[in-house]
């Protein structure tokens, strides 16, 4: 790998420079492989010896692509990358387009309203594939969906889920006619809620929860009841409790 290659992957560890470049990593074994099976862009892979041996069939199909393939030793893709041990993998991939996304039919988005924590976000990505939820809305103050520890915490599940960064008050205001769920201290037990068809939930800040300026969206504010002395859950872990409610 030369050296300009190595000072573009090292430089997609910061957000400005993914945004200027529009490009991101993709890092591990696992992660890697679905993303050279799904349909987004994969300009380069970056492998080791390990990975060629493991997906050589997969490789070999890449290869008939425009997807540049390197193969480098481990110690040189913990060097460029974010991993502390990587024995397999390293793709720079292109950004999708920031779409509008139109709330699907007897389904349901998430709205994340300024969540910061990058583990945060990439574990909500992950409960929403595995709720069968496909699209996250999020505040532009928002972590970025594409931050390498968003992507590593997402376990894959961010090739599966179509994020959509935006003003949220307008965001609300055009979708008006649908049910808003807020998750609030104060609010209907989420165990005894009946959740409408299609709709969104929206979930706040770690620390301050959803903003005064967004309560007014809220239709329906709902809570997860507390039965011990902690102050607050963390967002992923009470995304995950509305979602199982949801789907029940």
């Amino acid at each position: 790998m030369n050296k300009s290659l190595q000072k573009l992957i090292k430089a997609l560890h910061q957000k400005k420079y993914r945004q200027e470049e529009g490009l991101f990593l993709v890092e591990g074994e696992k992660s890697v492989v679905e993303l050279l099976s799904s349909t987004l862009l994969t300009k380069a892979v970056f492998f080791t010896q390990n990975f060629a041996l493991q997906h050589s069939n997969l490789l070999q199909k890449i290869a008939k692509t425009d997807t540049e393939l390197w193969q480098i030793s481990a110690t040189v893709l913990e060097q460029v990358g974010t991993l502390q041990s990587n024995d397999a993998a390293l793709a720079v991939v292109e950004m999708p387009e920031n779409k509008v996304l139109l709330c699907p039919q007897n389904s349901y988005q998430i709205v994340l309203a300024d969540v910061r924590d990058p583990g945060n976000l990439g574990t909500i990505i992950r409960i929403a594939d595995w709720y069968g939820i496909h699209q996250i809305v999020c505040s532009l103050s928002t972590v970025d969906w594409y931050n390498p520890k968003v992507i590593i915490s997402s376990m894959g599940s961010f090739l599966r889920v179509q994020p959509y960064y935006c003003e949220l008050p307008a965001y609300f205001e055009q979708n008006a006619h649908l049910p808003i769920y807020g998750a609030l201290m104060n609010g209907a037990n989420v165990h005894t809620v009946q959740f409408a068809p299609q709709g969104i939930i929206v979930i706040g800040n770690e620390s301050n929860g959803i903003s005064t300026d967004l309560l007014k969206y809220i239709k329906y504010p709902i809570t997860i009841p507390r039965f011990g002395g902690a102050e607050s859950l963390n967002a992923g872990i009470a995304t995950a409790v509305i979602c199982d409610n949801l789907r029940r």
